[in-house]
């Protein structure tokens, strides 16, 4: 027996070491039929003496059964999203920014690839690869341990032959498929029948999301690894270290990553990536710039959802020709009217695009478009397809003008153009299309999380006229559900079920759900906290929302004409009929000193981030606020401040130093 376990042990430590050496070395030391054969006698010794199956086994790579669902889990540090600089001069302007908020400091940053793949997550616990997620909405993601287990370049175990390994590590990276496998993948579908991927990413995130991790492990997925989470048991000073010494444990790191020095070398790497843009084995679509050192980045901290110290710096968008068929308007869920021009297809960075969006029809009349034209294409942000130009010369004279019509072409509602700006709007408030964007908006994850309500189940719902308003969710039944296409048995006692469980809910989250315009999480939540009950808000006056710091005139507005208007507030009544309990802000049981006082950071803080302070001044009842205004009691200063500390100035709003801010903390502290 012990000769046996020294056998699968031996064999283990030979098909881990020809995983390393070529998914991540890029350096074969084994033929593929060599490995074939040794992974096959692993498997058999395995299956005969179990006992000896390590969660680090190359076997265990395959072979999990299939998931009924994918598990929700919270990641330690949230996986922020980046802010984008879509040109040379926008990149210069956050480097400059970089400088002045670090007052002067010797300031490095690394330059990364932006490979247009997947986020993951993947966590070790003493070496061993134990769970793995998507980046979700960057607080919580989805549980893909299995389907990662499948990625040969996701190390089941760390190496430990030249460094100590932590107690625990978390390492995030990108999945991806290159083109040629992703051409090779869509070419089979289409012969098998099965529908197109759209681009490699659509393909690596399908891939990653399949509930049998044999689909998964089918498909040529690949990873990159390129940002720390939590680490026990090591530490790091700088981004360009952690990307030098991760390799040594056995994980796989982009090869064009290099460390700018300055400004120049920045702008330098991000010329030179976009001209190899097209030689690359897979798709980008930028550069990510940090700043390299760990210490600097804790300074500058984030805002709420990205970092201060990094940013993406996009390519330029890709441009392509095509023609005009036809132009549809298609409505919102507030009811307004967009102009859509339908395409001949056309394929834009791999991407087959066939509609563009118009915006309104001040945009159709300055640019002139027409129906039959030529024009130019792109994916702004290299996402959303847009009408550029049009290609005038072209024109044979059959093109036909357009105008968004009177009448809306879901519901035959008048539809009028909205005094001061540029949006036609439908005005019936049962027009179908509203109540499908209403719906969808209120069952989405941010506001009542509503799972299994997607957008063909909410316009059956409508269609057939077992949903009129977003509060008859709470009156459906499962014989209701039945009655939708395709609908089966347990699909239909998981919606209810969804539904049911989604009637406890915070006062934000209701708020937001509701679909006021202009009022997206941020001010619900102030709102929130503000009143502290639905019926306070209902009530409040004009001048009362105005007073609240971050809602400015037309927010307020746009609160106080929600509320007073009918119907809404018979939905929100029939939403508490049908069993919406909604949990109010806890009240505080003694009055906390910083109450109603607003405070506002400028320039860099010595003794703490920016963040770390914000959350000083809202456990003391204050609000810290990113804007100067006259309801602003106090801006507190660091060093090199910027048009805050200017407009502070101007306002005749009072400046203290981040020393007397610390003071003036203590102190209350005390008391």
């Amino acid at each position: 027996m012990s000769g046996v376990k020294e056998r699968i042990e031996e064999l283990r430590r030979i098909l881990n070491e020809a995983n390393y050496n070529y998914y991540v070395l890029d350096n074969p030391t084994i033929s593929d039929a060599e490995y074939d054969r040794l992974l096959r006698e692993l498997q058999e010794l395995e299956e005969k003496y179990p006992e000896y199956i390590t969660l680090d086994s190359p076997t265990q790579r395959i072979g999990a059964k299939p998931l009924e669902e994918f598990k929700t889990v919270t990641h330690r540090i949230p996986m922020l999203s980046l802010d984008n600089a879509m040109d040379e001069n926008e990149i210069r302007e956050f480097i400059e920014r970089i400088k002045r908020n670090l007052s002067g400091e010797d300031v490095s940053f690394v330059c990364e690839p932006k490979i247009d793949g997947v986020a993951v997550e993947l966590v070790y616990e003493n070496g061993i690869f134990v769970a793995g997620s998507t980046r979700g909405d960057g607080i919580t993601g989805e549980d893909i341990t299995q389907n990662l287990k499948t990625i040969k370049s996701v190390p089941l175990s760390l190496r430990s032959d030249e460094l100590p390994i932590p107690t625990l590590l978390e390492v995030r990276g990108e999945v991806y498929i290159e083109k040629e496998n992703f051409n090779k993948l869509n070419k089979e579908r289409e012969q098998s029948g099965e529908p197109l991927f759209a681009n490699p990413r659509n393909a690596a995130a399908g891939s990653l999301r399949q509930l049998d991790p044999s689909i998964t492990a089918s498909r040529p997925l690949k990873i990159y690894c390129y940002s720390l989470g939590v680490c026990e048991g090591y530490s790091f000073q700088s981004q360009y270290e952690f990307l030098k010494i991760i390799p040594k444990w056995g994980f796989r790191v982009n090869p064009n990553i290099t460390l700018a020095k300055n400004e120049d070398e920045v702008i330098a790497y991000y010329q030179k990536m976009e001209q190899l843009r097209d030689t690359l084995p897979y798709e980008i679509d930028g550069i990510v710039i940090k700043v390299n050192s760990f210490s600097h980045q804790e300074k500058l901290g984030i805002k709420t959802r990205s970092p201060r110290w990094a940013i993406a710096g996009k390519f330029k968008p890709r441009y392509e020709v095509t023609q005009i068929i036809d132009i549809e308007s298609s409505v919102g869920r507030t009811g307004i009217i967009t102009p859509v021009a339908i395409l001949k297809p056309v394929n834009i960075g791999g991407v087959i695009v066939s509609r563009a969006t118009l915006h309104n029809q001040d945009e159709i009349d300055r640019k002139d478009v027409r129906i039959g034209d030529w024009v130019f294409v792109k994916r702004a942000g290299d996402v959303i397809p847009e009408v550029v130009k049009v290609i005038k010369e072209r024109r044979t004279g059959n093109e036909k003008t357009y105008n968004i019509p009177g009448r809306c072409p879901v519901c035959g509602g008048i539809v009028r153009r909205i005094e001061g700006e540029a949006a036609h709007k439908c005005q019936n408030i049962n027009c179908p299309a509203k109540i499908k964007g209403g719906i969808e908006h209120f069952a989405s994850k941010r506001a009542m999380n509503i799972e299994g309500l997607g957008t063909k189940i909410i316009e059956q719902l409508v269609d057939k006229g077992l949903v009129k308003d977003i509060a008859d969710l709470y009156f459906l039944n499962k014989e209701d559900i039945l009655k939708l296409d395709r609908m089966a048995d347990k699909s239909a006692q998981n919606i209810i079920d969804a539904i049911k469980s989604s009637k406890e809910t915070t006062l934000a989250r209701f708020i937001y759900a509701l679909g006021i315009p202009n009022v997206g999480e941020h001010t619900a939540n102030l709102l929130a906290n503000h009143f502290g009950s639905l019926e306070k808000l209902k009530n409040a006056t004009l001048e009362e929302l105005e007073k609240i710091e971050g809602i400015g005139p037309l927010v307020a507005s746009s609160i106080y004409n929600f509320f007073k208007e009918k119907s809404n507030l018979e939905t929100t009544e029939k939403l508490i009929k049908g069993g919406v309990k909604i949990k109010e802000p806890e009240k505080e049981e003694t009055a906390k000193p910083l109450a109603g006082e607003t405070f506002v950071f400028t320039g860099a803080l010595s003794s703490m981030t920016r963040e770390e302070a914000q959350e000083l001044v809202r456990k003391l009842g204050g609000n810290p606020s990113n804007s100067v205004s006259k309801k602003t009691d106090y801006v507190v200063v660091g060093e090199n401040p910027g048009s805050k500390y200017t407009k502070a100035l101007q306002l005749g709003v009072k400046i203290i130093s981040e020393q007397e801010f610390l003071s003036l903390i203590d102190k209350l502290k005390s008391k």
